[in-house]
């Protein structure tokens, strides 16, 4: 215990993906002394896998957005139940990150007058999504890397945060694990902001990679934050279906954006067959209609691909369950058809490469076959909207894993500005706290002991459960119980599930020493995937309504009585989750008035402004 090594800054940023990279340059832009923790290896972010574009009213494409259409946009796609003031800082700073982002370097695409190119997306009225092909996140991350590295950001890549450090009911700092060595760490701290991403690897079926497993969410879980809205779980709809080695991969969005559209087995556009009442106003029922608007024509609404991802996902898979699915069980999406072979490579580069290489698929001539894949967390950790701080007092957190933000349901490209807005929130929130704190600077060093030795228990068990069959029987629980159709009988049994999972894992062992060993790397993320888990089914079972990401068929439809709620998970002293609603913040009568306008009267409402 004597040799751990201690390293010491103002702030610990856990997370290297945008949202912990703009956290982590505004840090350092404020004076503080910066450390940067990732897993993986600096630019291994999940934000290099968003792919369609960063939302933004930035009205280059079309004069008439503005942030308070975005925000409606927003509300709507999340079936209300988002935090009204969270929303509100997200529309209306989103902007000012983008052009930031640029002047930091980024290249967009542009318009013929040169502006940043937008867009259309899901859920969005306008085109919004500033981007770069379909490489979008690869560039956030490039600019935020090559600006932040000059800022002076202490970074520590391979090294896997275990558990938070605390002084009485502050935050202290962290201990972690160097994966290479085996070797520990303790992180000295008077804030840490988490920005660990979600937990998709607790799901069969997922577009996420090895690194989301829930270590943010389980570690400030264990330190005392509250979980929120962790039942909803999005499920993008177009994942790789075939073949089964890439099942899951992400198809973006964009794909649609640019025109393609869903065809089932029949040779037919099914999408028109699910518009729901709320957006049929605003969506095409016809393919006449739905064409004028992709060319541009003002006055047409938009495709009904273009719904938002909790309805095309439930739509794919109805297809699928009436046995009119794709050959491996999905849907094609179709975009040879309906654009150039020229235009396709030029707009959609990655798509192309991906089809080509991994399914040996030319969608320049062939249709792809997709389905539904868990890609997003809507909740996560509870955060004040301003600060981003959470329950605990010094822990923040920014991006996907902090919660409230999408509500019900994350409408596409609204992660990535979520990143830049709330990222550059938690860094002056953080900074804000330390100015404003008084630190003992302590370390308890029991604490500590205790964290190492739950680590390294794992090594030294003479026997014990296998930690790769413990993830692999998670994961089928988490698909079959948990999955984006539930119900009282399936969730029940997926808890008992987890629960004999718990068991288990008390004894789950890892052979061989600390070096080099990725059997004790998914041992020791094992524990944070339950805990994730758990919160997202015990959630899922106690919100008795269809709502947005999370539909009970036993309790189909939105109820009014529930809109009143978030749900919360926390641990108590005896080391068991509960969970329970609390009243939802009372939003302001201006956000509530401007969410409920129909889009003509807030479009007249923008304009007038704007003549003004």
């Amino acid at each position: 215990m004597a040799e751990i090594e201690i390293i010491e800054h103002d702030v610990i940023v856990v997370g290297a993906g945008g949202a912990g990279l703009r956290a982590a340059i505004q840090c350092s832009s404020r004076g503080l002394s910066t450390g940067l923790v990732c897993k993986s290896l600096l630019g291994k972010a999940h934000t290099v896998m968003a792919e369609g574009g960063v939302a933004a009213a930035l009205g280059n494409v079309d004069e008439r957005d503005d942030w308070k259409v975005h925000f409606r946009d927003t509300m709507r796609g999340g079936k209300f139940l988002n935090l009204w003031r969270m929303a509100e800082l997200h529309a209306k700073q989103a902007p000012d990150r983008v052009r930031e982002l640029e002047e930091w370097g980024a290249v967009f695409d542009r318009t013929q007058s040169g502006l940043i190119n937008q867009r259309n997306f899901g859920g969005h009225r306008y085109p919004r999504l500033a981007h770069v092909g379909d490489r979008t996140g690869l560039e956030m991350i490039r600019t935020l890397q090559d600006y932040g590295v000059h800022q002076g950001i202490e970074v520590y890549m391979e090294c896997t945060a275990l558990d938070l450090l605390k002084d009485g009911d502050k935050i202290s700092g962290m201990v972690a694990m160097w994966r290479e060595t085996g070797r520990f760490v303790t992180f000295k701290a008077k804030a840490i902001i988490l920005a660990t991403g979600g937990a998709g690897k607790a799901w069969k079926i997922t577009s996420n990679s090895w690194e989301y497993t829930g270590d943010g969410y389980a570690m400030a879980y264990e330190a005392g934050a509250e979980l929120m809205d962790m039942e909803f779980t999005q499920f993008h709809p177009t994942g790789m279906v075939w073949p089964p080695s890439v099942r899951g991969t992400l198809v973006t969005e964009g794909v649609r954006g640019d025109g393609g559209i869903l065809i089932n087995s029949q040779g037919k556009r099914f999408m028109f067959d699910y518009i729901p009442d709320l957006y049929a106003p605003e969506t095409a029922d016809t393919e006449e209609e739905a064409a004028r608007w992709l060319d541009g024509d003002k006055s047409a609404r938009r495709p009904p691909e273009l719904l938002t991802r909790d309805v095309v996902a439930r739509a794919i898979r109805q297809e699928v369950k009436d046995r009119r699915g794709s050959p491996h069980g999905g849907a094609f999406l179709d975009i040879a058809s309906r654009r150039s072979a020229d235009d396709i490579k030029r707009k959609l580069p990655s798509m192309y490469h991906q089809f080509k290489v991994l399914a040996e698929l030319d969608i320049t001539k062939e249709p792809m076959e997709v389905g539904p894949t868990l890609h997003y967390f809507m909740g996560g950790i509870r955060v004040d909207s301003d600060s981003q701080m959470s329950t605990v007092p010094g822990l923040f957190a920014c991006g996907e894993c902090s919660g409230g933000m999408h509500g019900a349901n994350r409408l596409g490209g609204n992660s990535l500005s979520d990143l830049l807005v709330f990222g550059k929130l938690a860094g002056d929130g953080a900074a804000d706290y330390i100015s404003g704190t008084n630190f003992s600077a302590l370390i308890n060093q029991e604490e500590v002991e205790s964290i190492v030795r739950a680590g390294t228990q794992i090594l030294n068990r003479e026997s014990g459960k296998n930690p790769y069959l413990l993830h692999e029987e998670l994961q089928e629980a988490m698909q079959d119980k948990v999955g984006i159709v539930r119900s009282n009988e399936l969730l029940t049994e997926g808890i008992k599930q987890l629960d004999e999972f718990k068991e288990a894992y008390k004894q789950v062992k890892a052979d061989g020493a600390s070096q080099f060993n990725p059997g004790w790397h998914e041992a020791l993320s094992l524990r944070n995937l339950i805990i994730t888990a758990e919160a997202v089914a015990k959630s899922a079972l106690m919100r008795e309504e269809s709502r947005g990401a999370h539909s009970r068929i036993d309790f189909p439809g939105e109820q009014d009585e529930w809109l009143k709620y978030n749900i919360v998970a926390s641990k108590n002293g005896d080391g068991s989750m509960s969970t329970k609603k609390i009243e939802r913040e009372r939003p302001d009568s201006e956000l509530e008035r401007i969410a409920n306008l129909t889009i003509e009267e807030l479009e007249k409402e923008v304009e007038s402004e704007r003549n003004k």
